[in-house]
Parts: C-alpha cells; sequence; structure tokens
C-alpha cells in the first residue's frame, strides 16, 4: 500500500507562488495552495508553463530542459522570474530563480533574499514529474531513458548529476585527445589518457552504484506493494558496453587503456556508464514495455512515478516535495483516475496536475484545489 501522511508532522509544501514574464505569463499570483492542485483551461492557456515553472525551483532546466532565453515572455522586458513561499521543518523559504535582462541566458537563484547556486535549491525541495512527453520513454533512445534514470537517481542522491556532468566532461576530453590522433596521426602522452581514464572510473563508479541503489530499491517495492490498478513496470539496468557484453569483469580504466585503438577507430568511447541503458518489462506478463500498448505503457509510467514518490518520500522524509502530473488524468478510464486520486491523496506531498476539462478531476478528494488559466492568466481559483 502506499505510504500514508505521517498526520503526526505538518504538511510541508509550496504556499505561494508568483511568475513574472514567464513564457505567456505576465504576471501571475497563486496562494492558498493546497495538497492537489488542479490547473484547467484549454490548451495553449499556459497551464504547462505553471509545472515548468515548478520544476525550475529545483537543480537542473527543469521539465522540458529549455534554454533560459526561450522561457522569457516574448513581449517582455527580457528576464524573467519565478518566486515561492515554501513551508518546511525549518519555517518558511523564500525561493526565487529566474533569468536578469542584463544577464541574459544566465539562470539566478535567490534563497531568502541571498543569491546561492542552483544545486542547492535541491536541499530545500525535491521536484518530479510525468508529461506526455514520457509517453514514447519506451521506444525513444538509450540515452533518453537514461537520463530519466539519472534524474530520478538525484532525488534520492543529491549529487548523482554532478557525479554524470563530471564524468561526461572528462570523457569528452578523452574524446577529443582520441579525434586528435586520428586527424594528425601523431600518438598523444599516455599519461594523458591515463589521467583522464582515472578521473572517469571514479566517477563512473558512483553512477553506476546511484543508479543500481535505485532500480533495486524501486524493485522491491513494486514487490511489497499493491498495484492500484496500474501495470507495474520490471526494471533492470543493461549495458551496451563491449566489454561487459562479453562477460569481461575488469576495471575500467583497463578496458578504457585497451581499447583505445578501437575508440580512436570510433572517434568515441565505447564502454561505460554513458552505454548503459534502462530495460523495462511489464510486470504481470514479461512482455517487453517496447511492445506493450499505450494504455499500458502509460500505467507502468504511473506507477513507477507513483512508487518513486514514494521512495523519495522514505528516504529524505523531512524534504518537501512537489509531483508534477501534466495531462495524466486524460487517457485513464474513471476507476483507474478515482484510484490514481486517491493514491495521491495518501502522500505527503504535493501535487499539481493540469487538464482541459475540469470534470476528469471530478472524483477528486474534498481537499482539492482548482485553478482555471486562461491566455496566461489565472482567472478563478477555489476549493473542491
Amino acid at each position: 500500500m502506499p505510504i500514508a501522511k505521517d498526520m503526526n508532522n505538518a504538511f510541508h509544501a509550496l504556499m505561494t507562488l508568483s511568475l513574472t514574464d514567464f513564457r505567456n505569463h505576465a504576471a501571475s499570483q497563486l496562494d492558498g495552495l493546497a495538497q492537489l492542485n488542479v490547473l484547467t483551461g484549454d490548451n495553449g492557456a499556459g497551464k504547462t508553463n505553471i509545472l515548468e515553472a515548478l520544476s525550475l525551483l529545483s537543480h537542473g532546466r527543469g521539465m522540458r530542459s529549455a534554454a533560459n532565453n526561450e522561457i522569457a515572455r516574448r513581449d517582455g522586458a527580457g528576464g524573467f522570474a519565478v518566486s515561492a513561499s515554501l513551508g518546511s521543518a525549518a519555517g518558511p523559504v523564500k525561493l526565487g530563480t529566474g533569468m536578469h535582462v542584463k544577464h541574459p541566458g544566465r539562470r539566478l537563484v535567490r534563497i531568502n533574499g541571498s543569491q546561492a547556486s542552483q544545486n542547492i535549491l535541491g536541499e530545500y525541495l525535491t521536484v518530479n514529474w510525468l508529461t506526455p512527453a514520457h509517453d514514447r520513454l519506451f521506444v525513444e533512445t538509450a540515452g533518453a531513458r537514461r537520463r530519466y534514470l539519472d534524474r530520478l537517481t538525484a532525488a534520492i542522491r543529491p549529487g548523482h548529476l554532478g557525479y554524470v556532468q563530471q564524468y561526461e566532461a572528462a570523457m569528452r576530453e578523452r574524446n577529443r585527445l582520441l579525434s586528435d590522433e586520428r586527424l594528425n596521426g601523431k600518438m598523444m602522452d599516455p599519461l594523458w589518457f591515463d589521467a583522464l581514464e582515472s578521473r572517469m572510473e571514479r566517477y563512473a563508479a558512483a553512477i553506476e552504484s546511484g543508479r543500481r541503489e535505485l532500480v533495486e530499491q524501486l524493485e522491491t517495492m513494486f514487490d511489497e506493494t499493491h498495484n492500484g490498478g496500474f501495470a507495474k513496470p520490471c526494471l533492470s539496468i543493461v549495458s551496451r558496453s563491449e566489454y561487459l557484453k562479453n562477460g569481461t569483469e575488469r576495471p575500467l580504466t583497463e578496458v578504457w587503456r585497451s581499447a583505445r585503438a578501437r575508440d580512436r577507430a570510433a572517434g568515441r568511447t565505447l564502454d561505460g556508464p554513458h552505454r548503459d541503458d534502462m530495460h523495462v518489462v511489464m510486470r504481470q506478463t514479461g512482455e517487453a514495455a517496447a511492445s506493450c500498448s499505450t494504455g499500458q505503457q502509460k500505467a507502468m509510467l504511473i506507477a513507477l512515478t507513483l512508487t518513486h514518490s514514494e521512495l523519495v518520500a522514505e528516504r529524505r522524509p523531512r524534504l518537501p516535495a512537489l509531483l508534477l502530473l501534466d495531462e495524466v488524468a486524460a487517457h485513464l478510464d474513471a476507476s483507474r483516475r478515482a484510484s490514481l486520486f486517491e493514491q495521491l491523496s495518501q502522500r505527503n506531498m504535493q501535487v499539481w496536475m493540469t487538464g482541459t476539462d475540469a470534470s476528469l478531476f471530478a472524483a477528486l478528494p474534498d481537499h482539492g484545489r482548482f485553478i482555471q488559466v486562461e491566455t496566461g492568466r489565472i482567472v478563478s481559483a477555489f476549493s473542491g
């Protein structure tokens, strides 16, 4: 069963939200936020833009991975701002992020009015999301699934994305050396390769450890929890690296050293965690997720999202959490919608959902809040 809210602890989440020159929102303000918040309105009204703004209150580039210059309102001054007041176990916190017109392309973060690192946001709030873009996750590229896996891992290991970035930076430098050798016909000092490969191995170990821990814990939870009417996935990590395909277990530094000639010919590094893939099958049938129906794939994504939110609540119980669900109810029948809303209401997190039709949320518990959006404006907000 889902983890019920601990009624002995206060519920901590966002209390207010403000958007300035964000996408199509010139100036939108929300207060009196609830545990379950539903944004309704026509397509293009700006519902998903509010979810994107919320996603920027965590580390990373948000749910659309958009460049900062793309986010600023087209007819605005050239910058944008997102601010929110957060109720936490340590007391109220003011979070803010945005881009100043004097510093185009550079995203700034403020906490209680003081400038801070973007990575620090992860110490105040966790944010996860499920959007229609994820509907193709199981038939997408291995890279798309790997990025999804790393984002989920970072929610329980905040330093994970930093390890990925450091590994990829060292790997790009190794690839550059390989390319220079191939183009110039001159061998580089092997010590350069040794140093880069040593760095890569250190970060690779942390990356692989984090991914394995995530999958193992999710698998345990899938085994122990009721599916709530949703098909459940079975997860595993599959390496596409040649040295693992052949069953060879050697330190990566040895693999990379012996593979330099091969990698030089290929123009890139062919072994390592950057080649991993997340393999998913439907737990009830054993069928590969990529071959399942669209409805089954959606159900597995929902089950994965809900179970991951449970895991984050277990691992980081004092940290406020947001779950952003874009158009999640549109393709569910009435019984599954009711099951989803019931499960969401039992979790100690703040949930935001969008939909064009408010009637899809008729089964929402009474403590939900409905917010109507029209052309970048909040036109009404009331509790259900």
